[in-house]
């Protein structure tokens, strides 16, 4: 039986053509073609881009980032997976790009603010949409002084007269790809505002930034603008694998500012970059070899007993607004902020929420693939499953400290939960220490303890 871990679909993207920017009464005019919808809209936005230039440079940062790679798993060899096209959201007034590096471990979003553009949205929704390389190349030339209008939709804005053609676009969907979404914003939700730099200074900091950084790097505000150091220091945010900021060189031209953002424990980090019409983030996993597939940090939520009625507050909510925020949610809502945060991760495990670092809020998207293959693609929680189906967990205890033992392939395991924590004598907990989330041991005897409720119905 094959492992989970490599699980794959075949996903088929149609597009009625390929991207195209052409002319058009004398104008250039952007067509981002996007896989057909399941309602049969044939749009979602035509305009003009108010700064062309601007605009396309970041566009194309987001194609950049997908066709990177900056780590492969022997396992993949012999096999490397194939990129994925970028996805876009329109909705709440503004366009949203998204992305991950091939390699899983950099995630890209570009949000193109109601300013960037002057037109009209026909429709709100989420797709891929269609980036070759003649668009790529396109985009490239583009120049600020000549005005550029911008269409995005299954059906685009037809400017010849030649006869359509369905292009279908067979991709192999890793599990993982899925999994790097819900881990990339669960990431991101713990994250704060660590440091703020001028555009000049992000500028001074990429030329200084060493072309190969092996190890971690350590990043601190100075009065002179970001300081490296190899060393910890107070305030300083960890860096792994820095030369992924070497992505945003292209478009550092066009910031006026940049944030960092990364949380008070564990590693990853976004930089968030400001121009007067838009705003770009780049979040890097710990390390290169760190996909965010498998970093876990949502599987204790998604363990976490069920809470249905906050499901339903939350499914009413994705209504395509602006934000999504728990706090305001739970009040509004009268139903519990942890109940909450449960109903937010089933959402985010089934591709209906994104999140967005700048609101401190979740946005409505609904990704496109197949979402009744989903629920099977958590393999740790999968697994710890079967071993509570199999009965490999004993409680020993269930007051604090918790004491159980698992048994999984004819090892026991001890697993304890105590106010600090859980602890298990895995391998995989001795080799991470929580920071790539539980092990399947520890998810088990969480949902053991659950079943055992007296509450639970």
């Amino acid at each position: 039986m094959p492992s989970l871990q490599a699980q794959e679909w075949e996903q088929t993207y149609v597009y009625r053509r390929e991207s195209m920017l052409s002319e058009a009464s004398g104008r250039p005019v952007l067509s981002l073609i996007t896989t057909a919808g399941q309602d049969g809209e044939t749009g979602f936005f035509r305009g003009a881009v108010l700064h062309p230039k601007r605009t396309s440079d970041l566009l194309l940062s987001v194609v950049d980032v997908v066709q990177s790679r900056f780590h492969t798993p022997a396992a993949m060899l012999a096999k490397k997976l194939l990129e994925s096209d970028p996805v876009i959201t329109c909705g709440a007034g503004q366009i949203r790009f998204e992305g991950f590096s091939s390699c899983g471990g950099v995630y890209a979003r570009l949000d193109l603010l109601p300013n960037a553009m002057h037109g009209d949205f026909f429709g709100s929704g989420t797709t891929n949409v269609n980036i070759n390389s003649h668009m790529r190349a396109a985009l490239s030339r583009v120049r600020e002084n000549t005005p550029l209008e911008m269409t995005v939709g299954s059906e685009g804005f037809l400017v010849h007269s030649e006869g359509e053609a369905t292009i279908e676009r067979k991709v192999t969907l890793p599990a993982r790809w899925l999994r790097g979404f819900v881990e990339a914003q669960a990431c991101q939700a713990r994250m704060e505002p660590r440091l703020d730099v001028s555009g000049p200074e992000f500028r001074k900091f990429l030329r200084e930034l060493p072309r190969d950084v092996k190890n971690e790097i350590w990043i601190s505000k100075t009065a002179r603008g970001l300081r490296m150091s190899s060393q910890p220091g107070a305030d300083a945010v960890c860096v792994g694998g820095a030369s992924r900021l070497r992505l945003l060189e292209a478009v550092a031209r066009h910031a006026l500012d940049v944030r960092v953002y990364a949380p008070a424990a564990g590693g990853g980090c976004a930089w968030e970059l400001t121009t007067p019409d838009s705003r770009l983030v780049l979040v890097l996993s710990p390390d290169t070899w760190r996909g965010f597939s498998g970093e876990g940090q949502v599987l204790e939520t998604l363990a976490a007993p069920a809470a249905e009625h906050a499901m339903g507050a939350v499914k009413a909510a994705l209504r395509w607004q602006k934000t999504i925020v728990p706090a305001a949610l739970a009040a509004e809502s009268g139903v519990d902020q942890q109940a909450i945060a449960w109903a937010l991760a089933q959402c985010s495990a089934s591709g209906l929420v994104g999140y967005d670092l700048h609101q401190r809020a979740y946005f409505h998207r609904e990704l496109p693939f197949d979402r009744s293959k989903i629920p099977a693609h958590q393999p740790r929680l999968k697994d710890a499953g079967k071993l509570l189906l199999d009965a490999g967990v004993t409680i020993e205890s269930a007051t604090n400290p918790v004491k159980a033992w698992v048994r999984s392939k004819d090892v026991e395991y001890r697993v304890i939960f105590t106010e600090d924590g859980a602890a298990c004598t895995c391998v995989w907990s001795a080799k991470h220490h929580g920071e790539r989330g539980p092990c399947k041991h520890i998810l088990a005897v969480q949902m053991a303890l659950v079943s055992e409720s007296p509450t639970q119905e």
